[in-house]
């Protein structure tokens, strides 16, 4: 069955961006706020290269951007940014963790990096193996924003095996973090449809609405997924995909 991914701009003032976007280039500049690190964060960045590719000794490899105010990380073969947090640990050790809380590195005063994820909750030593390119996203046309939009409409929808619509509701300057989220939202559908206990969650979302007006969260309800972000925060503004999980999953997540 072959489906194609709608996306829909509600007609209003707000979303003169979207109207726009078609016939302009539109450049996306966020500042983020600054965040004075610990002595033992400063420890830790000043033996972690800025933005370098680390592989796991199982087999995982990932990119750690820390030239940032806000430490970035991709796995490879994902899309996602995540946005880490740093916190203290003991022996002088930092623990980086996503928004929803989640354990993703550990690196040491010394530089030794450990990864966390589900296939290895205990935690894979990780070599850096080179240089890498800094994570912060680059600014879109009008035309690869409807494009991409389409495009994760249309890999949210193969995945459920139905059309999952994603709506954009945003003010001029929010596109990019817009993107973003669709992207993990994206993520969050497609990891859900494929777990065996978390499919009839998912299946309870039938329409996607990201918006850049009220307070930022994630809530489920009547089948529509609602995303508020804050644009003026930068990537760190919107929720990755494991939050979104942890809203629609709910109690299935502890089964």
């Amino acid at each position: 069955m072959k489906l194609l991914g709608s996306v829909r701009a509600k007609k209003s003032p707000r979303v003169t961006a979207m109207a726009v976007a078609a016939i302009a280039v539109i450049g996306v500049g966020v500042v983020a706020p600054v965040i004075v690190p610990t002595e033992s964060q400063a420890q830790s960045r000043r033996t972690v290269p800025p933005t370098a590719r680390y592989v796991s000794s199982s087999g995982q490899g990932f990119i750690l951007d820390t030239s940032g105010s806000r430490p970035l990380m991709r796995l490879e073969r994902s899309t996602e940014v995540w946005v880490l947090r740093p916190t203290p640990a003991p022996r002088g050790d930092i623990i980086y963790r996503n928004d929803n809380g989640d354990q993703v590195l550990r690196v040491t005063p010394d530089g030794a990096v450990t990864l966390y994820t589900t296939t290895a909750p205990q935690g894979s030593p990780a070599s850096r193996v080179g240089e890498a390119q800094g994570l912060a996203s680059a600014a879109m046309t009008g035309a690869q924003l409807v494009d991409y939009f389409m495009r994760q409409s249309y890999r949210a929808s193969q995945a459920m095996g139905r059309l999952i619509v994603i709506d954009v509701d945003i003010q001029p300057g929010s596109e990019q973090v817009a993107a973003d989220t669709v992207s993990a939202a994206s993520d969050a559908i497609v990891r859900m449809a494929r777990s065996s206990n978390l499919r009839a969650q998912v299946e309870r979302v039938r329409r996607v609405v990201v918006s850049d007006q009220g307070r930022p969260g994630v809530s489920l309800v009547q089948g529509t997924l609602r995303i508020v972000i804050d644009a003026d925060a930068g990537i760190a503004g919107r929720p990755s995909s494991a939050r979104i999980v942890r809203v629609v999953g709910g109690d299935a997540l502890n089964r």
